[in-house]
């Protein structure tokens, strides 16, 4: 696969009509300021910031879908507290001196929480032009190297590295071949690397999964759910040496709701208003597995 004619094609994407303001916005940032970035459950950034030019800067970015960030005193209360997640996988995983991807990186929220573990490299895959521009306005202030690429996950085993570690947090179940998803990442990994995975799943000991028929939790492109043997069987068909189940979650409004940094509906609008056990649809609410792949035991 030419990659790197794909890279040059969908730069193009860049002078949409509704992207080139926003790149034209990033040209106007002031290059002369120093900026301190603090990487906890916030992404800060301490500096000198005109918080009105911050803030209209800011909204023309929306919807802010992961974070938050923190840009002076101008607060970006994004529709999901990622910090959650992060800080559920931070115990399990060791980036320091590695090779790391992350597949649906989104505007790059869990890459910057993971420059504190100091990766030897860090790539992230989404072929989103609204949510790289959004890394762009951060990353003018965080000044990371941080590789942002145009990309999907059906485009990691070509690319020119191979990782020692790959998250792919929230993917899976859009992809109507999910065994052949995972073999992509499998492909995308060094000899002995890991994948940190997490999807929707249902409670169940069978081997089985729900198949929507037009929407899960209001979401059109959701095709399985699996319960976590169904996971295991997809994983190990896929050539996993070894799954491991690091946690379970429900999703809440504590983590996932409707701000002023996003436009349309939140989960509160996704459930059963009578009962929130159940999706719109009459499915069981969204819940997470979150999975530790390896590729080859040592």
């Amino acid at each position: 696969m030419d990659l790197e004619s794909l890279r040059q094609e969908r730069q193009k994407w860049m002078s949409w009509k509704n992207i080139a303001p926003l790149r034209e916005m990033l040209e106007t940032l002031d290059e002369s300021q120093e900026y301190t970035v603090a990487l906890s459950d916030t992404v800060s950034i301490a500096g000198s910031f005109d918080i009105g030019t911050v803030t209209q800067n800011a909204k023309m970015l929306m919807p802010w879908r992961k974070g938050p960030f923190a840009l002076g005193e101008l607060f970006i209360d994004t529709e999901w507290q990622s910090n959650i997640k992060y800080n559920l996988l931070r115990p399990h995983f060791n980036l320091q001196g590695k090779k790391v991807a992350d597949i649906g990186c989104n505007n790059g929220y869990y890459m910057f929480r993971m420059l504190e573990d100091k990766p030897k490299l860090l790539v992230g895959f989404d072929p989103s032009p609204l949510y790289k521009t959004q890394f762009d306005f951060i990353n003018h202030y965080v000044k990371s190297d941080i590789r942002y690429e145009l990309l999907g996950v059906e485009h990691v085993e070509f690319y020119e590295e191979k990782f020692d570690l790959i998250f792919c947090l929230g993917v899976l179940y859009h992809r109507s071949d999910p065994v052949s998803m995972l073999k992509q990442l499998y492909k995308g990994l060094d000899k002995q690397g890991e994948v940190m995975l997490d999807t929707f799943y249902i409670e169940g000991d069978t081997e089985m999964a729900l198949c929507p028929e037009s929407s899960y939790s209001k979401i059109p492109n959701i095709y399985f759910v699996p319960t976590i043997p169904a996971l295991k069987n997809w994983c190990m068909r896929a050539g996993f040496s070894s799954f491991e189940v690091l946690e379970t979650s429900v999703t809440d409004a504590n983590e996932q709701r409707k701000t002023d940094w996003i436009e349309g509906q939140s989960l509160e609008d996704f459930l059963d208003p009578n009962d929130s056990t159940k999706t719109v649809e009459g499915y069981p609410a969204p819940a997470r597995v979150y999975v530790k792949l390896i590729k080859e035991k040592k």
